[in-house]
């Protein structure tokens, strides 16, 4: 059986009641980064050729339908952590009582993050383009070396270069393939890139940049 585990304390991170806010305001559907289906990430995390039995993580996955798309798919060790209680609390809800199924982690993850568990996956569409401090980014990928075992599966997807330079009022970064990789370093071995167009639910088009890479074994 699932269990929320939340290991924010109070004033850890400025943006919290932000994202709270975005979420208890605003219907899931209408932020600019929603998919019905999350067909790019389930076209990555496929192609990794892992076991359906192999823990994942959903990095920033929050209310996202990627992890209901998952367990239609027939995988049954997931993990969704997000910063926002009301995100994750809207996910629960629309998974009804398949939400026990998935393991719900409310944490920051320019903090030390606690998991029960070493992922042969990490996921991650739409975070770490919000991380514009080199201290941030470099917790977040302390937390990916944690996390992540030896091997494993890092899939990240940000703005692309010529994406918006804000995005829910923040300001964001954006990366081209190379830089990206420059950016995670030599404890990850970049296996593949691309770029995708996605449309929001105004219309809308923002260029993303996805990569994917194996965590070094001696990382």
């Amino acid at each position: 059986m699932s269990r929320v585990l939340s290991t924010i304390s109070g004033g850890v991170m400025p943006t919290k009641d932000h994202w709270e806010k975005v979420y208890r305001d605003r219907p899931a559907t209408s932020v600019s980064w929603f998919q019905a289906h999350a067909y790019r990430s389930r076209e990555l995390i496929g192609s990794t050729g892992v076991d359906a039995s192999v823990p994942i993580i959903d990095v920033g996955g929050g209310a996202s339908n990627l992890v209901g798309d998952l367990l239609d798919a027939g995988y049954r060790d997931l993990s969704v952590l997000d910063l926002s209680s009301a995100a994750l609390a809207k996910a629960r809800s629309r998974l009804g009582e398949r939400a026990d199924e998935v393991s719900w982690i409310e944490a920051d993850v320019t903090q030390p993050v606690v998991a029960e568990r070493e992922y042969a996956i990490w996921h991650d569409r739409a975070v770490f383009h919000f991380l514009t401090s080199d201290d941030d980014r470099q917790a977040y990928l302390a937390n990916v070396r944690q996390l992540v075992r030896r091997g494993g599966h890092v899939i990240v997807a940000t703005f692309a270069a010529d994406g918006p330079k804000e995005c829910s009022g923040l300001p964001v970064m954006r990366y081209r393939a190379e830089e990206l990789d420059r950016v995670f370093g030599p404890d990850f071995t970049l296996v593949s890139y691309s770029e995708e167009k996605h449309r929001t639910p105004a219309g809308i088009v923002q260029p993303f940049t996805w990569c994917h890479w194996h965590l070094h074994e001696d990382a």
